[in-house]
This record gives C-alpha cells, sequence and structure tokens, in this order.
C-alpha cells in the first residue's frame, strides 16, 4: 500500500469502462453538446425532508474555554463549534476561514491560545492570544489527542493513523520532541489529560489501559486496566481521575481500589469535558451530540444527534439502510428511524462505513477508513465474508455473483475473489450501479458515467454513457435515463436517453477533501430508486435523508 494512501486510509469515488450495442431501451452515449434543461417534466418533480440527523457531522474533542465556553472540534465537519453550555446555543463556528481544518481535539492554554489537531493532514494547529493562527508542528496523519501542561507545555499523541507521542511547541520554533514511539500498534493515546501529580494521562484504546508519563524521562507508567475502549481522561477539580469507555458508552470513575459509573449514555462516545462545577459533558463520534451529565445521573441534550456522516443509501428488506460513517441506521419509507447497529471504531466487528448496498439478507458495506469492504448479517450481526488491505475503497456491490468493488488508491474496478479487473486507469471511481445485466460507474474527477460490463463480462473498452456533469457520486439507471448526484454543486441531475438535462433538486454540496491523500469525495452522497420510481436520498452535508417524488 502506498504511503499515500496507507496513512490516511482515506479515498473515495469510483469507476469504470467499457463498450458495447445498446437496444432502443438502454443507455446511450451522451456528450458535452446535449441540451441542458430545468424544465419541469409532466409531473413536477417534488423533494420532500424524511429525516434530519445530528446539529454537527460528528462531535470528537471537546474543552471548555477559559471564558467558561464549550469549543467542540468536528472532524469531518471540519469546524470547532463554540455553545453555551448552559442552553447549548452555538455562538459561533470556526471553519477554513479561521484556518480550521478537521479538528479532532482542541485544547486551552492559561493565556487562552487554543491548538487543534487536524487527524487527516497531520497539522497541529492554533490561533495565540494576539488572534493569530500558528502552526505548531507537523506530524503527520493520525495527529489525535492534544493537552497542556499546567505551565503551559503543549503535547500531542497519534491514533488510528500513527501511535506516536511528542511534546510540541506552541510557537511552532522549535522541533517536536518525541516522548515515546512504543505504544502501539495502531494507537499512541488518545484524549488525554494533564494529572494533578504532574504527569500527562492518557487511554490506550486498543489495549484497555490508562497509562502516564513523566514528560521530563519520558518514563510510562500503568495506572488502570480492564477497560473495553477508553477513549478519553480527564480530572475533575478534586484531581479524580475519570475514563470515557467507548464500548460501554459510559464514564467511569477510577479510584485506588474500585471503578464506578458516573454516567451511561451509548456507544460511540468519543470525548468529555468537566467544566468549573465538574459537570459533564459527553461528545459522540457516532452520533453527533453533545450531552450534559446532571448531579442525579440524568443527561440534558444540548446538541442532538443523530445522521453525523450519511453517506451511501440502500433499499433493503422493504426499508433504506443509510451508511453513517460509525454506524448503520434504518428507515422506514416514511423516515422514521427503525434500527441503528453502531460501530467501535478500529474495533468493531462491523467496521465503519461509507458506502452500502444490499446483497440478498446481508449488506455489503464499504469502508476507505479500515480499508475493508465486509458482507455484513444485519440479524446476526456478523461479518460473513470480508475483503481486507483495499487501497481506499469507495462502493461494493454483488454483480454476477462476485464482490465487485471501486477501489479509489488503485484506480480500478474490480472482483477480489478471482482477480477480476473491469476496469482500470480510472481517475477517480465513485459509484457503482446495476441495470439489468450492465455495470456502470460514476467518476468524480472526469465527470463521467461508464459502461464498464455487459452480462457479466467485462467489457473490452468502456463505453461512456454521460458526459459533462459535476463531481458526480451517486446515481440510479433506469430505463428513462440516469439520476446523478452532483456533489460539488449540490445538484440532482436526470440526464434521458435522447440527451436532454432536467434539474430535479437542489442539495446542499458535499464536503471537501482535506487533502489529496483523501478521494475528492469525502463522504458519498448516495441515492436510491423504488421500484415505483420514488427516489431517496442521503445528503452528507445537510445530514438529512430526502424523498424525490416525480
Amino acid at each position: 500500500m502506498s504511503a499515500r494512501y496507507s496513512l490516511t486510509v482515506c479515498l473515495l469515488t469510483l469507476v469504470g469502462l467499457m463498450t458495447g450495442c445498446s437496444d432502443k431501451n438502454e443507455p446511450k452515449t451522451q456528450n458535452d453538446a446535449k441540451a441542458y434543461s430545468e424544465a419541469a417534466e409532466q409531473k413536477k418533480p417534488v423533494l420532500t425532508t424524511l429525516a434530519t440527523g445530528a446539529d454537527i457531522a460528528g462531535t470528537n474533542g471537546l474543552h471548555f474555554s477559559p471564558d467558561g465556553r464549550l469549543y467542540v472540534a468536528s472532524v469531518l465537519g471540519s469546524d470547532l463549534t463554540i455553545i453555551d453550555p448552559g442552553t447549548g446555543e452555538v455562538l459561533k463556528k470556526l471553519s477554513s476561514a479561521e484556518g480550521v481544518a478537521g479538528p479532532d481535539d482542541v485544547a486551552f492554554s492559561s493565556d487562552g491560545s487554543f491548538f487543534w489537531t487536524s487527524i487527516l493532514t497531520g497539522e497541529v494547529a492554533g490561533i495565540n492570544a494576539a488572534g493569530e493562527r500558528i502552526v505548531a508542528a507537523q506530524l503527520g496523519a493520525g495527529v489525535n489527542p492534544i493537552a497542556f501542561s499546567d505551565d503551559d507545555r503543549l503535547f500531542v499523541a497519534q491514533c488510528f493513523y500513527g501511535d506516536k507521542l511528542f511534546e510540541v511547541d506552541p510557537k511552532g520554533i522549535s522541533e517536536p520532541r518525541l516522548i515515546s514511539d512504543q505504544l502501539g500498534p495502531g494507537c499512541g493515546l488518545n484524549g488525554m489529560d494533564w494529572g494533578p501529580d504532574d504527569r500527562l494521562y492518557g487511554p490506550r484504546w486498543f489495549r484497555g489501559e490508562i497509562v502516564s508519563f513523566n514528560v521530563d524521562d519520558n518514563s510510562m507508567r500503568l495506572e488502570a486496566s480492564g477497560f473495553d475502549v477508553p477513549a478519553a481522561v480527564k480530572f475533575n477539580s478534586k484531581g479524580e481521575l475519570h475514563v470515557l469507555d467507548t464500548a460501554r458508552g459510559a464514564v467511569i470513575k477510577v479510584d485506588a481500589d474500585k471503578k464506578t459509573v458516573v454516567a451511561t449514555l451509548s456507544q460511540g462516545l468519543d470525548n468529555f469535558a468537566f467544566d468549573a462545577n465538574d459537570q459533564i459533558y459527553v461528545s459522540s463520534f457516532a452520533d453527533g451530540f453533545v450531552k450534559r451529565v446532571e448531579d442525579n445521573g440524568s443527561l440534558t441534550t444540548l446538541l442532538p444527534g443523530g445522521m453525523a456522516h450519511p453517506g451511501g443509501i440502500t433499499l433493503h428488506g422493504g426499508n433504506l439502510v443509510v451508511a453513517d460513517l460509525h454506524a448503520i441506521r434504518t428507515f422506514n419509507l416514511a423516515g422514521e428511524e427503525i434500527e441503528v447497529q453502531r460501530n467501535i471504531f478500529g474495533s468493531g466487528e462491523m467496521g465503519s462505513t461509507i458506502n452500502i448496498s444490499s446483497d440478498g439478507q446481508n449488506l455489503i458495506l464499504t469502508s476507505w477508513t479500515d480499508t475493508s469492504v465486509r458482507v455484513w448479517d444485519p440479524k446476526a450481526q456478523k461479518v460473513v465474508e470480508k475483503f481486507d488491505d483495499l487501497v481506499g475503497a469507495v462502493a461494493a456491490l454483488r454483480y454476477n455473483g462476485k464482490v465487485v468493488i471501486a477501489e479509489h488508491g488503485k484506480n480500478r474496478v474490480f472482483a477480489p475473489g478471482d482477480g477480476t479487473v473491469f476496469a482500470a486507469d480510472l481517475s477517480a471511481p465513485t459509484g457503482l450501479v446495476i441495470h439489468g445485466e450492465d455495470l456502470f460507474v460514476s467518476d468524480y474527477t472526469d465527470g463521467v458515467v461508464l459502461r464498464i460490463a455487459r452480462n457479466g463480462i467485462p467489457l473490452v473498452e468502456p463505453e461512456t454513457v454521460v458526459t459533462g456533469l459535476s463531481a458526480p457520486e451517486g446515481f440510479v439507471v433506469d430505463d428513462k435515463g440516469y439520476v446523478v448526484v452532483e456533489s460539488d454543486i449540490g445538484q440532482i441531475t436526470r440526464i434521458g436517453h435522447d440527451g436532454v438535462r432536467t434539474l430535479l433538486g437542489k442539495i446542499s454540496p458535499g464536503s471537501i477533501a482535506a487533502s489529496e491523500a483523501q478521494p475528492p469525495s469525502m463522504v458519498f452522497n448516495g441515492i436510491t430508486q423504488t421500484s415505483a420510481g420514488v427516489y431517496f436520498l442521503a445528503v452528507e452535508k445537510s445530514r438529512t435523508l430526502l424523498k424525490l417524488a416525480m
């Protein structure tokens, strides 16, 4: 696996190639000269919102500022949201305009400076007390937790895409100092905190342990063990150690001889923070919420959760199933959520999922974050077939009995079972669709839809059936033509066999890749169609489930 893709394990898109004959009912080649029309068809399309998700695209690290405001980081939302911890009111968002990109965690120094880690790019950056943006370090993909000591020394660790622990100069002048490279594999530390004994504390995600470091001599000490998946540690004002166990969905107080659960939420928790009154606030990478734990153990929702990263969508058993990165969510056709299956990143059997397709009684889950495609039995909640070590898998489905994968990192569409290559040398393979006995792929970068196979056989040359698209992601094919999600302009477009283009609806444009190591589309924008000709879409940026009726 190339370094470009193995570090961030990110990519997204699909491809296709090949040619063949067509009859009067099959799609015909289109070209850029074909007319584009926004005129309505006989029935004007109606776009309806069936369900809304989280207010934030996944909530990750969180930290209180000196003035008592709560800063919430979001990797894929690529922003810091500042909220009133009493009411949940969003006071401000810091995003690309302020130089914030893909923050996983955030920490404050005593003078009000704050810094964040950009896990996908490896940048450690911040805003100093004078309001200036500072790049403290570039440590490579995987920079995750960040914490200040009481005397404003800054510490950063890698997790998931690295396993080192560093001290970093907040001014960005001195080179980062390596404290440990012996914490792996898979993760150094996750959510860290500075302890009352002047040691740096952090959890070992894959080891179920809490350790601390003397950051002067780099020595490590085991503090506690026996956790399922510890995601973060924090100390309250009394110096009492608390641990967030994401697999248990709980915050646990750790004493010398016992562990006490002080709050129970749901799986997929990311981080937590104490306010000045020792009230606990918790974030969720799976559901995107922020909740406050009250003194009696009850929960107050400050930012609601739900779909946090909706991507691919498929019809399965008469319902809609949405890939939501750290969960798969099932909705009925009225938009009511009827089931959620969550995953613990890096640990859960289900794995993460950016895209999804129906496969009989099973589901095929695709994830560039896990470098895998998994055939998932949702009833037994077991993986029944798995394909690993993929370089940026973006989409997968079963075609002619074979699991076929769009592998962005190798610019191809192929069947790993027997090695059949359906298309090669593609720019950005993104979406895969079967219509009849034919296999199609969209190419995000080239703006085309390609037919790449007929009757289970790869075409010698691809057949370009639609051109002139703007960042095509999800699409469907039927006897009338194609309906395509043009991601970067936020548009749903029908292209008829006669070449006439009709605007069916507008949606939020998709997110932009954090770096060249990610696919052009960070999170897939999916569409599916019922036999009655009704379309359903999962829209990543607005975190909505939409119905499009003609």
